[in-house]
């Protein structure tokens, strides 16, 4: 492939293969990359990170007494759904702190996020919700969640290259709407909302990789990975059934390649512009990705190669949707 990506959205329900297909791109050395894909050394953004620590924000406060701020309960979705947009606001800012080399080091890591997820929500057009508790709870709240808040921090600044010359940014993402749903789905659920809140310096160089498997099979699989001891894991994490029904219950990604007036990719609108993102079906219905989760020595080639072989119609599928 002739055509370096510069951005790559991977997009998919839960479960479906996304973190392992991400591992898997990780482990690939930069000639590999380029060679088998079209891409760059991979530099990689997740929003999965912030959700557990919306769910952490709001346990912390239940446990107290207190309404969740994020959640009634875990076992439940999102009580305002502004908060799928907030989520693509924190993505925005880590890209932008990627492209500007920003590494942040606040004294409070669990301080400095709930300050980005306060200013985030604004942005997405919902109201600051940490800044409302009294500051005593706040810094009560922000105790126990310091370690796992320093770890993202520090994964974050660990993505920061020293310049995005020759890598492509992988940005993962799932949404969906309830089982059932007509489309369009109402915003802000679904690929439609949360990609038109992406940011334009975003949007201008992105292209999709959409992991396609059924709900049921989204289902099947994010039961099969759930690991209750490691729930902000990437590869590990669970999403409680409830959920899996009421956002993840189907998705809106085909329903945008059939009304996008372009084969082979996706229609965003976004502040009077329309921008055609280039997307690549990786067909992960027979299952090609579970194994990634073993550790590298445990692949075998026969799975290697029926993943890449997935990958590798994918990917080719996304350079005719950026030829059209």
């Amino acid at each position: 492939m002739s055509r370096h990506i510069d951005t790559l959205l991977l997009l998919a329900l839960p479960a479906s293969g996304k973190s392992e297909a991400r591992r898997y791109l990780a482990s690939l050395t930069p000639a590999q990359c380029h060679e088998q894909f079209g891409i760059g050394q991979t530099v990689q953004l997740d929003d999965f990170p912030y959700v557990h620590i919306m769910r952490r924000v709001s346990d912390e406060l239940t446990a107290r007494g207190h309404q969740g701020l994020y959640f009634v309960s875990p076992a439940l979705p999102f009580r305002n759904p502004i908060d799928w947009l907030t989520l693509i606001e924190l993505v925005n800012e880590d890209y932008d702190d990627l492209v500007h080399k920003r590494r942040p080091a606040p004294d409070s890591a669990a301080l400095w996020l709930f300050d980005r997820l306060d200013a985030a929500r604004v942005r997405a057009g919902g109201q600051a919700a940490i800044s409302t508790l009294p500051p005593a709870l706040r810094k009560e709240i922000a105790a126990p969640i310091e370690k796992e808040a320093r770890k993202l921090l520090d994964d974050k600044v660990a993505e920061v290259p020293d310049t995005l010359e020759g890598k492509t940014v992988v940005i993962e993402f799932a949404r969906g709407c309830a089982d059932g749903q007509t489309m369009p789905i109402p915003h802000p659920y679904g690929y439609r909302g949360s990609l038109a809140q992406l940011s334009p310096d975003i949007l201008e160089k992105a292209s999709i990789l959409y992991i396609w498997v059924t709900p049921e099979e989204s289902r099947r699989k994010n039961a099969a990975r759930t690991d209750p001891n490691d729930p902000g894991s990437i590869l590990h994490h669970g999403v409680p059934l409830a959920v899996m029904y009421a956002d993840y219950g189907c998705d809106d990604m085909a329903w945008l390649l059939e009304t996008s007036g372009k084969p082979d990719a996706v229609r965003v609108d976004r502040d009077g512009r329309s921008y055609h993102l280039p997307l690549g079906r990786f067909d992960n219905r027979v299952d090609k990705t579970s194994f990634i989760r073993e550790e590298p020595g445990k692949w075998t080639a026969a799975d290697v190669a029926a993943l890449q072989k997935g990958m590798r119609e994918a990917f080719d599928q996304l350079a005719h949707g950026s030829e059209g």
